[in-house]
């Protein structure tokens, strides 16, 4: 905002309802284009714990010279060389299991720890230049188009202002003409641009609203910006690990870590819990859960080539796209002059009352 707040001033139309068209965009991306759980379910656990294979047997070591050195100091020390080697071998297996068993334990009911609509929500509304950006990228040719229509307009009212003028000479027609002359060509312009949905033959030629014609084009923008600007790997990573549904997350790796700890240790377990108490192998197992959460961020960097290809949210927003009807795809765009058109057009038609005051100022300024 530039100005003096709360009224006296301005900001740009997108950045001011950023949430608005955000939340539009991303309930138009999850009711339509995308799905999470046939998302994520495209990715194959056993590749991605290929492509992880060194950070988790990195973390496995470092964790059970964790636990060895913090819950089992005395005990710790006196093993041999081989049989500290032959536990991290052993944790280096259990990883995966538990991991394995966290996917299982989420498939097809991956929205519970997905929100498609936070990602692009909480990224719109904190990177304004980036909302700026999509809508400047896929309805570039329109915003240009709404600018130079204003010109064309202008220039022939103009030819009628200048007729009158030279008829009645009267100070009053060129504020009003300049006020007209805003008005009618926003009002114009926003028509051409959304208006009609479908095409319509007029005396033999094909109208259609100027964004709506494009709707290949513009597919292709959206994609690619959704798929390489938003929708990334690492923004999927950081929803599972800040979004509203970390709680459920972390609960569901404790619960797969417990049931893995308490199931291997099998006969074992009560010798073991009695011999760190209840409440040092509770510590333990949620040791154990955070430092998985904590390869998650890890490992991300050493899936992404594979995640982008497996996902293919590029591809699979672009083909759904083309799908849309009209009046579906009319609100990729619209949402952002929809509420604000009366504005708009009220901000051209008094911009154009100024500029005529100004030219009856210069004409007549010397009488």
């Amino acid at each position: 905002f530039v100005g003096i707040k709360p009224w006296l001033g301005w900001q740009g139309i997108l950045p001011r309802k950023a949430l608005k068209i955000a939340t539009h965009s991303a309930d138009l991306m999850a009711s339509r284009l995308l799905d999470s759980n046939e998302l994520f379910e495209r990715l194959d656990p056993e590749r991605m714990l290929r492509e992880i294979e060194r950070p988790v047997n990195d973390a496995a070591e470092a964790l059970v010279r964790e636990i060895g050195e913090t819950y089992l100091a005395g005990f710790w020390g006196r093993l041999p060389a081989f049989a500290q080697r032959k536990l991290v071998e052993r944790l280096q297996a259990e990883i995966p299991a538990v991991m394995r068993e966290f996917w299982s334990s989420a498939t097809g009911r991956f929205e519970e720890y997905f929100d498609i609509r936070h990602v692009i929500v909480t990224n719109l509304v904190r990177d304004k230049e980036k909302l700026n950006e999509i809508f400047w990228r896929v309805g570039g040719p329109e915003l240009t188009f709404f600018r130079n229509i204003g010109f064309w307009f202008g220039f022939l009212l103009g030819l009628v202002q200048l007729a009158c003028w030279m008829i009645w000479h009267e100070p009053w027609l060129m504020p009003l003409f300049g006020g007209l002359i805003g008005l009618v060509s926003d009002w114009v312009a926003l028509q051409i641009l959304f208006r009609p949905l479908r095409p319509k033959k007029i005396l033999g030629w094909t109208f259609q609203g100027k964004f709506l014609a494009r709707q290949d084009q513009v597919a292709k923008d959206y994609a690619l910006l959704m798929a390489s600007e938003l929708l990334t790997p690492a923004h999927l990573i950081e929803e599972l690990l800040r979004g509203p549904a970390l709680d459920r997350i972390i609960d569901l790796v404790h619960r797969q870590v417990r049931e893995a700890m308490d199931q291997r240790l099998g006969m074992a377990l009560p010798l073991v819990v009695f011999a760190l108490g209840h409440e040092r192998y509770d510590e333990v197992r949620k040791l154990v859960a955070q430092r998985i959460l904590d390869l998650i961020p890890m490992a991300s960097k050493q899936v992404e080539k594979y995640a982008t290809d497996a996902l293919d949210i590029n591809e699979t927003i672009l083909g759904r796209m083309n799908s849309l009807s009209p009046e579906e795809f009319e609100s990729v765009l619209r949402p952002a002059f929809k509420e604000n058109e009366i504005v708009i057009v009220i901000a051209g038609a008094v911009l154009g009352a100024l500029v005529g005051e100004m030219q009856v100022f210069f004409m007549l300024g010397g009488h």
